[in-house]
């Protein structure tokens, strides 16, 4: 087959989960990632390749780039994260570091980790994704890219917001400009001149190109089936073009280049190709006299499992609840929703909430990143692997995650509070996507744009301020407990409150009310209640709760 029949594309996970919405350390240049790869690719034999141990980038991420531990440690991990572990595999992880009695023991654990060293490199490089770029900024447009300047579609009909991570024209721009930076990254040294820059006649190795296939993938247009990169670039009809010689087991660097470029194309399993032709979901109903739309979108009837995506936007006044396969595993975003209660009760791949107000989200067990960006007065209530935050004002978190948030730039006033709720489903569901109750670290922030060092951006929720939360749906399932219990000093809390109902139930029996003033006095309390109802705006919540009438039964999904 000829090879204008390959088609490749660039993975949206790498972007979504692991480019951090944060401008990258100035250390994780070119330049230096550059010098990284000759310094592990010549230390093989001390566990920094292939494999690269958590000892040895912490010796480069502190001793020579001087980053501090706990940002090296950050890097490390979300890359760790995308690797395709089994739940198992990560319960296992979060009991030895729940055993671990020190730091000292921690780190000894973290030790014995390792990440394939080239595709550890390529992520640190595509960090620069969130690279605040003058230039840009000035002029509005990524530079150089004249053949991507097409806009992805977003569902407010304008063009797409600046959130990069989700925009697959981004992800196709950046590898294509630096696809050449991309390639020399993973040269062997040897291949490069004294400054570090390959020549006509550099080859790369067969493992260069299997690190590539964290970024690529593709197919055989007409075939079904989805190849990682390497598989496509070693298939024996298409070494002529891709550049792999049988004699030297490599690929010339030139032919390589060249024929990436000719097959890259957008991604089938994007968010502009959900958007454009994902199937509509009738999740949200229209309520009356609101004139927003709900829309949602999804591509789960085509893409394969690791590609599933759901976009959510313009869920306004609304109840929208739902636990089905459809969101088994998916990358969510939620975008400009106002005023709803959106229950996702589904284990969840990753989640993005953009631009939403006032309004409630309760999710599923998250198996990578919650991500929350632009939100004012939003509660989230999720057990998550790990919750980061930007640009929020007055946002309550109640959260279960085995690593710390992290408060990146341009938040006010957050809250986290420990998770308080449970669903019948949910510690099967935990189970599904490999988290466990511990560690859990809720209430140890990392900031890691300190834009005011000296000003606290968070707090912790006051006990007297806790409530449990109850979820009002009912479905099958062993769960009858907040997984994990309760902080003592929040039980304590909620013991209190119980003892002050009690002593009220009490002293009213007591009071022996006649009939009448029993009467009088429901209907006191009830009017009391209505305008607490009312006035907390939680009157909408239970007002939207009530089914739909028979006629207007949301559509599956």
């Amino acid at each position: 087959m000829d090879q204008s029949r390959v088609l490749l594309w660039v993975k949206a996970e790498p972007f979504i989960v692991g480019a951090l919405q944060v401008p990258p350390p100035s250390k994780f240049s070119l330049h230096y990632l550059r010098k990284i790869s000759t310094y592990v690719q010549i230390r093989a034999t001390e566990g920094a390749y292939p494999r690269l141990y958590w000892s040895t980038w912490r010796h480069i991420a502190c001793g020579k780039l001087q980053l501090a531990k706990d940002l090296a440690w950050l890097y490390f991990e979300i890359f760790d994260s995308l690797s395709m572990k089994t739940p198992e595999e990560r319960l296992e992880w979060s009991e030895v570091l729940s055993n671990c009695m020190s730091e000292e023991e921690v780190e000894k654990q973290r030790n014995q980790l390792s990440v394939d060293t080239l595709q550890f490199l390529l992520f640190l490089y595509i960090q620069q994704l969130n690279k605040v770029s003058l230039r840009t900024s000035l002029i509005g447009e990524e530079w150089p890219s004249p053949r991507n300047r097409s806009q992805s579609p977003d569902l407010t009909e304008k063009s797409n917001c600046h959130n990069k991570n989700w925009n697959d024209y981004s992800h196709q721009a950046f590898v294509y400009d630096h696809l050449s930076d991309l390639l020399e990254l993973l040269l062997d040294p040897k291949q490069l001149t004294a400054s570090f820059h390959s020549t006509h006649s550099s080859l790369v190795s067969r493992e260069a190109v299997v690190a590539l296939s964290f970024l690529i993938e593709g197919t055989i247009s007409r075939a079904r089936k989805i190849y990682p990169l390497h598989e496509l670039a070693l298939w024996q009809p298409l070494h002529a073009d891709s550049g792999f010689s049988k004699i030297s087991k490599t690929f010339s660097f030139y032919k390589l280049e060249t024929w990436l470029r000719s097959c890259l194309t957008g991604n089938p399993f994007g968010t502009s190709a959900c958007l454009k032709s994902g199937k509509k979901l009738a999740w949200a109903h229209q309520v009356e006299g609101t004139t927003k739309r709900a829309k949602i979108a999804c591509n789960t009837h085509v893409a394969p499992r690791m590609h599933r995506l759901i976009v959510m936007s313009q869920v306004y006044k609304q109840t929208l609840a739902k636990s089905s396969d459809t969101l088994v595993g998916a990358h969510v975003k939620i975008h400009r929703c106002n005023e709803s209660f959106i229950y996702l009760l589904s284990p969840l791949r990753s989640v993005t909430i953009e631009k939403c107000r006032n309004s409630i989200f309760v999710l599923g067990p998250v198996g990578t990143t919650l991500h929350l960006h632009s939100c004012d007065n939003v509660k989230v209530i999720a057990i998550c692997h790990r919750l980061s935050i930007s640009s929020t004002t007055g946002c309550i978190f109640h959260i279960l995650t085995p690593t710390r948030p992290l408060i990146l730039s341009g938040n006010q006033t957050v809250t986290f509070a420990p998770f308080h709720t449970h669903y019948p489903m949910l510690e099967d569901h935990m189970a599904r996507t490999g988290l466990a109750t511990v560690p859990n670290y809720w209430d140890n922030p990392m900031v890691v744009c300190r834009e005011n060092s000296d000003t606290r951006v968070f707090q912790l929720l006051p006990p007297c301020e806790f409530y449990v939360f109850i979820i009002p749906f009912e479905m099958e399932g062993d769960t009858t407990e907040i997984p994990g219990g309760l902080p003592s000093v929040y039980q304590k809390a909620l013991g209190q409150r119980e003892q002050k109902i009690q002593i009220w139930q009490k002293t009213v029996k007591e009071a022996h009310l006649t009939k009448d003033q029993r009467k009088q006095f429901q209907v006191l309390v009830e009017n009391k209640f209505y305008e607490w109802l009312i006035n907390t705006g939680h009157r909408q919540q239970l007002d939207s709760l009530v089914p739909p009438a028979a006629g207007s039964k949301q559509a599956a999904g």
